[in-house]
């Protein structure tokens, strides 16, 4: 029996330096039925033709010229291209493991449809990686090895973007690269938490993450932190938040504040509790700032948690379950 048709969905765009590379990694892929979508984002260095000289030696990568402009839009155009049964994408500058579209199709079709594969994976640089991409990495793993993803997806991305698979129909279901939203990753990330695709737990490194100081995610605005916070806020009231239930805000820094603005906007009533003594009994937009234990006072409620520090955090979670309260039931972190 034939493997089904893998299609690898890649964008690219000046990425000459690391581009044979990433493509000698899907060349030596262990699983062999696959296609590689490579849309080019309107390069300006010698990118394209590092592509079009590894499709003439192999059949399986075709190339294509973006109809839009970015990543969503060279996304959209490698999806229209492909026809693969099972759906998966890579960055241009990243390195796959020669068992990586192995791992997530056997997987994938082992446990059939409505199920997510991810992988683990690790950060590289020329210059090392930051303790911030580090604990980003390890917090990522660590909930990947457990396919318990989503129990922190208000917190940060935790799908890694180039490290997924799923069967064509379910993503389509969940409206694939349609939407015009940045992060797309994020986005997309939510909308399989939303259809509820359940992640299978993967305890290998699948895919090698580089990092540069002229990688996209660095450099594009589109990845600034006010956009992450858009997501979270959006899909928490779409899929979270109950009107009959007090909603809370614990945090009075930069997002608390961003997060009571735009909920002021939209007419969303809500409690604001802190434990910052300088600053309770303090009005701010019209609200006034409460102790956190006016938590205790309501009824079945809903708390949104913006305090970032991991002490204050770990206080907090055992404030919530001495309440007998439970988390991404009553209170979700984001941050």
């Amino acid at each position: 029996m034939q493997e089904p048709l893998v299609s690898i969905l890649m964008p690219f765009k000046n990425t000459e330096d690391f581009l044979q590379e990433c493509l000698q990694s899907v060349k030596n892929q262990f699983y062999s039925n696959w296609q590689l979508i490579a849309v080019n984002d309107h390069s300006t260095d010698n990118s394209k033709l590092i592509l079009e000289k590894n499709a003439s030696e192999d059949s399986r990568i075709k190339v294509f010229e973006n109809e839009g402009q970015g990543i969503i839009d060279a996304l959209q155009k490698a999806y229209k291209e492909s026809n693969g049964q099972l759906i998966t994408r890579m960055d241009s500058d990243d390195i796959m493991t020669p068992d990586k579209i192995q791992v997530m199709a056997t997987s994938l079709l082992k446990r059939g449809n409505g199920h997510l594969a991810i992988g683990q994976v690790k950060y590289f640089s020329d210059q090392g990686i930051s303790n911030g991409y580090d604990r980003y990495q390890k917090w990522l793993n660590r909930l990947t090895a457990k396919g318990e993803n989503y129990s922190e997806i208000y917190k940060e991305c935790v799908i890694p973007s180039p490290c997924w698979m799923v069967f064509r129909e379910d993503f389509d279901l969940c409206d694939g690269f349609n939407p015009n939203v940045y992060p797309e990753d994020y986005d997309l990330a939510f909308r399989f938490y939303e259809n509820k695709f359940k992640c299978i737990p993967c305890e290998q490194v699948i895919h090698h993450w580089r990092d540069y100081d002229y990688r996209t995610s660095r450099t594009s605005e589109h990845y600034a932190q006010n956009y992450f916070l858009d997501i979270k806020l959006h899909y928490f009231i779409k899929l979270e938040y109950d009107k009959n239930r007090p909603l809370i805000i614990w945090g009075a820094g930069n997002k608390g504040k961003t997060i009571a603005k735009k909920l002021i906007e939209s007419n969303i009533d809500f409690f604001w509790l802190c434990d910052n003594p300088k600053k309770i009994g303090k009005d701010i937009y019209g609200k006034t700032m409460l102790h956190f234990s006016k938590l205790s006072e309501l009824v079945h409620p809903q708390s949104i948690i913006t305090v970032a520090n991991d002490d204050e955090q770990e206080r907090i979670r055992s404030y919530f379950s001495r309440l007998g309260q439970k988390h991404m039931s009553e209170y979700y972190f984001f941050c």
